[in-house]
């Protein structure tokens, strides 16, 4: 199956690199995932040259950065429906702005149209 004699793969296994499960018969049975991680074990310690202890410090800062993308992930998605929802409140603000500003117009404003408008106009002044 990988070209590595069973007692390699037995030290990876002791060393906690690989933890494949077992059959009652005590087989190893590698899941997809298992497969994998030799694979990349193998690669990093025959043909890069890396200690077992290299090794590990590699797979475990893979860990920690597959962690860190999904939190940024998440975060990233997080901001996005937080911005939506805030983009819908400013486009109905324009919305209801539009709808008053024509009332006014037209002389048919309402009285809420009115308060709104008066508090707009007491903010600006009060920002100069």
């Amino acid at each position: 199956m990988f070209s590595v004699h069973q007692q390699t793969i037995r030290l990876y296994e002791r060393e906690g690199l690989i933890c494949p499960r077992r059959s009652e018969g005590n087989t190893r049975l590698f899941s997809e995932t298992d497969i994998q991680r030799l694979e990349e074990i193998i690669y990093l310690t025959h043909k890069l040259g890396i200690n077992l202890a290299g090794v590990e410090m590699i797979l475990k800062q893979q860990r920690k950065i597959d962690k860190l993308q999904k939190e940024i992930n998440s975060l990233f998605k997080r901001m996005q429906k937080e911005l939506e929802l805030e983009k819908d409140a400013a486009n109905s603000e324009i919305v209801e702005s539009m709808q008053c500003l024509s009332s006014l117009k037209k002389g048919t404003s309402s009285r809420k149209c009115l308060q709104n408008y008066a508090e707009t106009k007491k903010e600006s002044n009060g920002s100069e």
